[in-house]
């Protein structure tokens, strides 16, 4: 009767076990396309994450489920249960385990978070130098890094490339070439603003006063949004733009044909929406930045 019961126990163990592999794996299918190198090693987590806490539910569910169907006292019965002491090798057991579980996910995301290595140098002081450096290379650090400036204002995003070179041009869409490591140097001009790529996986606080290099890879050409993560104020919502991915040879051309552009006031939602808020003499609101100026606008 003992090995019948461990074997029924083991059984249902194993498709538990299956069922939260197989809903994992869909997990993959509830983001945006993977466009960054970083969304894969994110998406991973979160299937680990999925799995995990799908075999964690059904567990629970199905022993109170059996418990409620099979282990109901008698009809009538309003006796007390026997009274147990305390089993020392079970509260070892249910302290053990989850201890385990939450050590096991807390090793296993700081360790995505170290391969994806998203922060530049200062900000990341604390992984282990050699194995950044291992990182990078594999991301393709070094010459092929694509910098580009990023500033953000109420309510409009401007994006520099090759500033202080002999290529400097201006745009209020974000461009970048397909696999090739991008460094973006993040400027906030007022307010806290928020970097948010979602089929990127990434997001990055960008705070006033302060320079955040944010690094990461493009692995699928397309275009997407970017909008800003932080609640900034009145038109929060218009501060949203286009991320364009693609090719190497496609981006050179791009940025050939803005340089020659002659640099022009971008249209800016928020200043016009605010324009005829104050000609109707509605309430009273910050006062959104100028539109950028710049050579290439969506």
């Amino acid at each position: 009767m003992k090995l019948r019961t461990v074997l029924i126990l083991g059984g249902i163990a194993i498709a538990i076990a299956l069922i939260s592999l197989w809903m994992g794996q869909q997990a993959y299918t509830w983001f945006p396309p993977q466009a960054s190198a970083e969304s894969i090693l994110i998406d991973n987590l979160f299937s680990f994450l999925v799995t995990l806490g799908t075999f964690i539910f059904l567990g629970v569910v199905g022993t109170l489920s059996y418990s409620v169907l099979f282990q109901r006292a008698d009809k009538y019965d309003y006796s007390d249960g026997p009274h147990i002491e305390g089993n020392v090798k079970l509260e070892i057991i249910w302290t053990a385990i989850p201890f385990a579980l939450v050590i096991w996910i807390a090793a296993y995301s700081y360790q995505i978070y170290g391969q994806m290595s998203v922060l530049g140098p200062m900000e990341h002081v604390h992984m282990n130098a050699s194995a950044e450096a291992a990182t990078m290379a594999k991301m393709g650090d070094g010459e092929d890094t694509e910098k580009i400036d990023v500033f953000a204002r109420q309510w409009s995003w401007e994006f520099v490339y090759g500033k202080g070179t002999s290529v400097d041009v201006s745009s209020t869409e974000l461009h970048l070439p397909n696999n090739r490591r991008i460094k973006l140097a993040l400027h906030s001009a007022d307010v806290l603003h928020g970097f948010y790529v979602p089929a990127f996986r990434l997001k990055q606080d960008i705070i006033p006063g302060r320079v955040i290099n944010f690094e990461f890879t493009p692995i699928r050409e397309g275009k997407y949004r970017l909008r800003d993560s932080q609640y900034s104020g009145t038109y929060f919502a218009a501060m949203q733009t286009d991320v364009v991915v693609e090719s190497p040879e496609a981006y050179q051309k791009w940025l050939a044909d803005a340089s020659i552009a002659t640099p022009v006031a971008a249209y800016n939602r928020a200043s016009n929406e605010y324009a005829k808020r104050a000609n109707a003499n509605n309430w009273a609101t910050v006062i959104p930045a100028a539109p950028p100026v710049v050579n290439y606008s969506n």
